[in-house]
């Protein structure tokens, strides 16, 4: 069982910026990809970015391409979510996802984070 514990949140004005970490444990051996996803208040929780545990490769929403990155270390069985430049619709809650393939951090599957809390002020 994997288990995910998001930290990072907070309170930022916009322009500023925020790194969000995502600690996994439990069957890591399994996870082989992991995703960001946030839910704003009254919308549909959306993917932000993923990566690829082995290779690296990143894959992100066209919406924070050039301002977020997304990254991993290994040792630590961390990932991170690097947010530059916020604007006030970035406010939402962030969720870490975990799956065994980039096709399946798409999918209604894997493993989800608790969750934090992302507020942006104008």
């Amino acid at each position: 069982q994997v288990q995910l514990v998001e930290s990072g949140g907070g309170l930022v004005q916009a322009g500023g910026s925020l790194r969000l970490s995502c600690a996994i444990s439990g069957r890591t051996i399994s996870t082989n990809a992991m995703g960001w996803f946030r839910q704003a208040p009254g919308k549909e929780r959306e993917f932000v970015a993923a990566i690829g545990w082995r290779a690296g490769s990143t894959y992100y929403a066209d919406s924070v391409k050039g301002r977020f990155t997304i990254s991993r270390d290994s040792a630590k069985n961390t990932v991170y979510l690097q947010m530059n430049s916020l604007k006030p619709e970035d406010t939402a809650v962030y969720y870490c996802k975990a799956a065994e393939s980039i096709l399946v951090i798409y999918s209604t599957r894997g493993t989800w984070g608790q969750g934090t809390q992302v507020t942006v002020s104008s």
